[in-house]
């Protein structure tokens, strides 16, 4: 199939395609527009123009729109998990679950459009403000450039889309290059939904020429990015005063304290470790394990490891799936051999076939190797024991990254010093870092970026405070 870009509510022809390759087979699946710089600069143009119909849009009418998108979602829902199934080799069963939450997170985007509301302020409060009325207004920004990853080509695309429209905003997408159908798909739908021509346009093809011109272009008002570090520093420096949310990199880890039951969570920090091959942000990458506990957890997790099924992600089977590239198969592998190289011991795992890396559990590792410091992005797990809860703490915190973080204990003076304690932007109590519903506020510190997703904090980000203050 041959896709074009999708600029002011219709499809648009390229000069050049490119094919579009499956992860898993290596098949080619789609011949793919790649957007020169004259069809960005259409695409901007047409949501510049669109800018003043979807700010007067009543916030009823775009609760609407994104309630119909939500509704068009799941009715497709079946023809959506195998497009991401296709495109990013994400097991089927594990698209499917992306599926229900980007109905979620678009339903939370109609919700949040109807609450979008300022509060009143007691000018007489302050000397010199007595017979004044004053109350603030939420205002769009206007053009948002949204810039989005493989590895949830349907949902982190809803949560930049869902929230930006709920602001009475409008959009230029670019997705990733491995993941354009999801995007172009959700083009289809927001056009059968009623949102208006312009407010949403997809353009695909070179990160390099299409996100300078959209992070450099005045028009552009805000830029909402997902991917890695070295990327959105660049964002951050090209982008001038716009407004950035930068989602970033991340080595999330887990501490297991002494007390806790091993049968009831060890599945779980399996699934934390490994879903779609890692190639999550806030995968488990990193576990310490209280030395009382250590042998027991590590036995029982790489005997969960090893009971995932691999294969095809077109099989409703399959738990554990193709890299998204051979490049990242090769540079997993030589990581997991630089951590042998330098004493860390295999507990499951360390094997290839193609593009899938199997599920990998290394045990001792030092922590200056690659697979303890940088983000992995793969089935790679570590997993080194600690003396104490605050020793976790600290070899948690020994990183560039701090997205969020999980600690098992049954103690709540551990708990509460933990969630104080930990560099992250967010910390779960008896649960692993992976765990995400789309409302919560999601976003990192230090290189894990800047801002905050999650519909409600994502529409704050996408408007405009205004003061308005009468004069009795």
């Amino acid at each position: 199939m041959k896709k074009q870009l999708f600029i002011d509510g219709g499809w648009v022809a390229a000069d050049g395609y490119r094919p579009l390759f499956s992860p898993y087979s290596g098949e080619q699946i789609a011949e793919i527009a790649v957007a020169g710089a004259a069809e960005v600069d259409r695409a901007i143009q047409a949501a510049d123009q669109a800018r003043p119909v979807m700010a007067r849009l009543p916030a009823h009418e775009r609760a609407t729109i994104l309630e119909r998108l939500s509704a068009l979602i799941r009715e497709k829902s079946d023809e959506a998990a195998r497009l991401i199934a296709l495109e990013a080799a994400k097991p089927l069963k594990t698209a499917r679950l992306e599926v229900e939450r980007t109905v979620m997170t678009y339903k939370f985007s109609a919700e949040e459009a109807r609450r979008i509301h300022g509060e009143t302020i007691p000018m007489d409060a302050a000397p010199g403000g007595e017979d004044r009325v004053a109350y603030t207004l939420r205002q769009p920004l206007g053009v948002v450039a949204a810039i989005t990853p493989f590895n949830f080509p349907m949902n982190l695309v809803a949560h930049k889309v869902g929230p930006a429209i709920a602001a009475g905003n409008t959009v230029v997408l670019k997705p990733a290059g491995q993941t354009p159908l999801s995007a172009l798909f959700l083009a289809e739908l927001l056009k059968q939904a009623g949102l208006p021509d312009g407010a949403l346009n997809v353009v695909t093809g070179s990160g390099s020429v299409i996100g300078d011109r959209l992070v450099t272009d005045d028009r552009v008002k805000a830029v909402t990015f997902t991917g890695s570090p070295e990327i959105g520093a660049a964002i951050r420096n090209k982008a001038g005063l716009k407004k950035v949310t930068l989602e970033l990199g991340s080595n999330s880890a887990l501490i297991i304290d002494q007390g806790v039951d091993v049968d009831s969570m060890a599945s779980r920090a399996v699934t934390g470790a490994f879903s779609y091959s890692g190639q999550v942000c806030i995968s488990i990458q990193r576990i310490y394990v209280h030395e009382r506990l250590y042998d027991e957890f590590v036995m029982k997790f790489a005997a969960h490891a090893e009971t995932l099924k691999i294969g095809d992600p077109l099989s409703a089977e399959t738990d554990v799936s193709a890299l998204i590239s051979s490049g990242d198969a090769d540079r997993t592998m030589q990581w997991i051999g630089e951590a042998v190289k330098r004493g860390a011991s295999v507990a499951a795992g360390n094997r290839r076939e193609g593009n899938i890396v199997y599920p990998t559990v290394l045990l001792n590792v030092d922590p200056l190797c690659s697979v303890s410091c940088r983000e992995a992005f793969a089935p790679v797990v570590m997993i080194n024991r600690v003396g104490s809860m605050e020793e976790g703490v600290r070899e948690v915190n020994r990183s560039r990254y701090g997205l969020q973080a999980g600690i098992y204990t049954e103690n709540i003076r551990t708990a509460l010093a933990a969630a104080e304690a930990l560099e992250v932007g967010g910390v779960m109590i008896n649960d692993i870092p992976t765990f995400r519903v789309d409302h919560m506020p999601y976003g990192g510190v230090k290189e894990s970026g800047v801002g905050r997703e999650g519909v409600k904090y994502a529409v704050e980000h996408m408007t405009e405070m205004k003061l308005v203050c009468f004069k009795k």
